[in-house]
């Protein structure tokens, strides 16, 4: 993996060079091993390398054979070494073994179409210096990271926000209409992000900076591919479908086995990251290093099962043990890494394990993406059954459905868990998608309690996701869940497991996000995704002679922390102090009481307010870092001398 940052204006601001070089050097995390620049007037182009292939020979920008044109390129082409013989018969010269290279020549034979052909994770800049053009691309499913910044003059574009925020040119405010968002999901999932006027380039696709016949620059941003949802083909038996699934499963994780590096895997213990592991074992032909993280708190430690499934497979196995303390020292330092509010505390964890699996490999495979294409989560099951039980129930008269829902939320004869199960059923909810299920299974804040809570009217909530939503009105039910899914929360997933991994300077894969393996999944027929009771029923049959019974069929917890309990202790007030700051950012926002209200009914047992409360306390550092008094009083620095304050208790395990 790597790190990509520039810019390019005919107003080039006093000290460009330098300032390249600072936009650059804050991504040192991306690419420790190696640095290349290329400034030439309107275009001004940085890359910070981590190598991992032709570790001697693909140092970058890489140029084609003339040198009128160049790449910055970040991620790995799997396929790479297939596509080389065509594009050397086409009369291209290779200088390195590197894919880099592939990419660049591909894109010169084929211009965009060139990206049908890659397989892997990317995000890479091509500048034309004859023609003054730039082109630049993202991967399928948004593996790899590219924010931008176009205010008509000035292009600019980085791997990571912090280095377009070093540009003079671009001033950062929050952007306020995605606090809502923000609040009930925990990311946002469009193009926009929390800081105005800064873009992501959304997954799958590509845009083109180039002059006008008139000499204006212009941008434009194309599509080049969406996921593939289609009616299940169903002429296979079952037993063809598991086979199948299993085929093309050893043929993704053996094309992620390219590197010149030595490699591991992350291994929870559950059903996806132990297939990984043991096939990565099995095709490699020798032992893996496999890496876990657990916490103190034994009820939220999932690291029995992680020794169990490393025995089973045979594999040198290393762990990290995370606790309180480490865990919300870390946790500014790693809102800096992410750029915006962290959506999962689990991200803390895949940062310390991240840093474990450092001191011994480069790249790591995880297990990532299996859920959204097989149907793991608990809530399209539950989604299912809700929607058959509200079939029937919405023939009982509206007022009376009014009134079991305002039963359910402060009845005084039912435990809070019980209040909290069925709030989740057809029963405590309106019946249309957004309460049934959005509001069910993703809000930390509906749109009711956002307006207990803000001082402005909630902005828009669910746009995004309910865009993708009605996208494909024709396919089943569980088919348009996992579309949406993939299309929104996995890409935030994507970026948190880039993130946290290269804060610790190492390359993830996710063997299961190939995009022909995707469009094999999408075809597999709902009942062998969602079987009875059992989710990700046909992944399950097709791995379950590698593994344990009790890995392959043990209940999901979703990688649990005990964060619940963190913020109920008697030291948890410290940690919340910047949600009542008097000057902080959050009060901008926000009504002190109705934060006080939550914080108490949390601390009593009353409700479980954890995800309202994390997605404030996220909010209120990340909006004091870079909004607050000091201005942005973070720096690369000081994010590596927090994050090496975090120590933590690492052991190994043969």
């Amino acid at each position: 993996m790597c790190g990509i940052a520039g810019f390019v204006t005919f107003r080039p601001p006093a000290g460009a060079e330098s300032l390249l070089e600072r936009m650059t050097t804050t991504l040192q995390h991306r690419g420790p091993d190696d640095v290349g620049y290329y400034h030439v007037a309107p275009a001004f182009l940085g890359h910070r390398r981590l190598s991992i292939v032709d570790l001697s020979r693909g140092h970058q920008p890489i140029y084609n054979e003339d040198r009128s044109r160049l790449i910055l390129y970040n991620g790995e082409i799997f396929n790479h070494a297939e596509l080389r013989p065509g594009l050397e018969r086409a009369g291209h010269r290779y200088q390195t073994n590197s894919d880099t290279e592939t990419v660049l020549h591909g894109w010169e034979e084929y211009g965009p179409a060139c990206l049908d052909q890659f397989r892997g994770m990317f995000a890479f800049v091509i500048w034309d210096e004859n023609e003054r053009r730039l082109f630049a691309a993202r991967d399928r499913l948004g593996k790899k990271p590219f924010y931008y910044y176009w205010d008509g003059e000035l292009f600019a574009f980085a791997s990571e926000i912090k280095a377009l925020l070093e540009h003079p040119g671009i001033s950062s405010a929050p952007n306020d209409a995605l606090i809502s968002e923000y609040l009930a999901f925990g990311y946002v999932s469009g193009e926009q992000t929390l800081f105005q006027g800064i873009y992501k380039l959304p997954a799958g696709h590509w845009l083109e900076w180039d002059l006008s016949p008139d000499g204006r620059p212009r941008l434009r941003v194309e599509s080049y591919w969406d996921v593939p949802v289609s009616a299940a083909t169903d002429g296979l038996s079952d037993a063809d479908w598991i086979a199948e699934t299993r085929r093309r499963l050893e043929e993704t994780v053996r094309l992620r086995l390219m590197a010149d590096v030595p490699l591991g895997t992350f291994l929870s213990g559950g059903v996806d990251s132990s297939a990984i592991s043991a096939l990565v074992q099995r095709i490699s032909g020798s032992q893996v290093k496999t890496f876990s993280v657990g916490y103190r708190e034994q009820a939220y430690s999932e690291l029995n099962y992680a020794r169990e499934a490393a025995a089973a497979i045979g594999t040198e196995h290393h762990e990290v043990i995370l606790g309180r303390e480490e865990f919300f020292q870390a946790l500014p330092a790693l809102i800096w890494h992410e750029d915006e509010p962290i959506a999962w505390p689990s991200s803390i964890a895949l940062y310390f394990v991240s840093r474990l699996a450092a001191q011994q490999v480069k790249v790591v495979l995880t297990g990532e993406g299996s859920d959204e294409l097989f149907g793991g989560y608990e809530r399209y099951r539950w989604n299912q059954l809700n929607l058959r039980a509200a079939s029937a129930y919405r023939f009982v008269p509206s007022s009376l459905r009014a009134g079991v829902r305002r039963l359910l939320v402060d009845a005084p004869l039912l435990r809070a868990d019980w209040r909290r199960k069925l709030h989740h059923t057809f029963l405590g909810r309106e019946l249309g998608v957004e309460s049934l299920y959005l509001d069910n299974f993703y809000a930390a804040f509906s749109r009711q309690q956002q307006s207990e809570l803000l001082l402005r009217e909630p902005g828009s909530i669910y746009d995004s996701y309910l865009r993708y939503w009605e996208a494909h009105g024709e396919a089943t039910r569980l088919q348009r869940m996992l579309y949406a899914d993939q299309k929104t929360y996995l890409v935030e997933l994507l970026m948190k497991q880039d993130q946290m991994s290269m804060a610790s300077s190492i390359e993830s894969r996710v063997p299961f996000l190939d995009h022909h393996f995707l469009a094999f999944a999408m075809r597999v027929p709902d009942r062998l995704r969602i079987h009875g009771s059992e989710q990700k029923y046909i992944l399950k049959k097709a791995v379950e002679d590698l593994l344990p019974h009790r890995i392959v069929y043990r209940v999901k917890k979703g990688f649990p922390t005990p964060l619940r309990q963190w913020l109920r202790g008697r030291d948890a007030e410290s940690v919340l102090s910047p949600l009542s700051a008097p000057d902080g950012f959050l009060l901008h926002y926000v009504r002190v009481e109705a934060v006080q209200k939550l914080l108490e009914r949390h601390h009593a047992g009353w409700e479980d307010g954890t995800d309202r409360i994390w997605r404030l306390l996220n909010l209120a550092h990340w909006g004091e870092m870079h909004f607050g008094k000091q201005g942005r009083s973070m720096s690369a620095e000081l994010a590596r001398e927090q994050l090496n304050r975090s120590t933590v208790v690492g052991a190994l395990r043969p």
